[in-house]
C-alpha cells in the first residue's frame, strides 16, 4: 500500500516534528534571552560561530530579508560580538565574523541547550546514526556517513 500524506502514521510523524521543532525554537529563544539575545541574533552568531559569512548568506541560510541581517548584525556589532571584514577572495564583499567575545558566547549558548542533547544521549550510536541519516533523506542531502 502506499504511503499518501493522509495516513495516520505519516501524520504522527509530521506533528512530532512539528514539536521537536517548536520545543527547540523555545529553549534555544529562553538560552538567548539569558545573554539579552533575541532568538535571531542568536541564530546569527551560531552561524557565524562556523566560518565568517557574507551578509547575503547568512540572509539566505535564515530566509530573511538582507536589511533584516544588516539590523541584526548591526546590533551585534554594538555589543563586540561580531565585526565586519573584508572577504580576503573579493575585497568588495563584507564577511560578518565573530570576535573572540562572540564566539565565546555563541560556544556557552550552544553548551547550554539540552533540550534535544539529553534525550539523544539515551539512544545507542547506532540510533543516533540512523535519525541523522533519516533527517538528511528527509533534508535531501547526501547519504550515510559511516562513523
Amino acid at each position: 500500500m502506499a504511503t499518501t500524506r493522509t495516513d495516520p502514521l505519516t501524520l504522527e510523524v509530521v506533528e512530532l516534528i512539528g514539536t521537536v521543532v517548536a520545543r527547540y525554537h523555545e529553549e534555544y529563544d529562553e538560552a538567548a534571552a539569558a545573554y539579552s539575545l533575541t532568538g535571531a541574533q542568536a541564530r546569527v552568531l551560531g552561524l557565524l560561530a562556523l566560518d565568517p559569512i557574507p551578509m547575503r548568506k547568512i540572509a539566505q541560510k535564515l530566509k530573511c530579508e538582507p536589511s533584516n541581517v544588516t539590523g541584526i548584525v548591526d546590533r551585534l556589532e554594538t555589543r563586540g560580538l561580531v565585526e565586519r571584514r573584508p572577504d580576503p577572495a573579493d575585497r568588495r564583499v563584507k564577511l560578518a565574523a565573530p570576535t573572540e567575545k562572540g564566539a565565546r558566547t555563541a560556544q556557552e549558548l550552544r553548551d547550554s541547550l539540552t533540550f534535544a542533547r539529553e534525550p539523544l544521549a539515551e539512544l545507542s550510536h547506532e540510533d543516533r546514526a540512523t535519525l541523522r541519516d533519516l533527517l538528511r533523506r528527509m533534508l535531501g542531502e547526501p547519504g550515510p556517513r559511516h562513523d
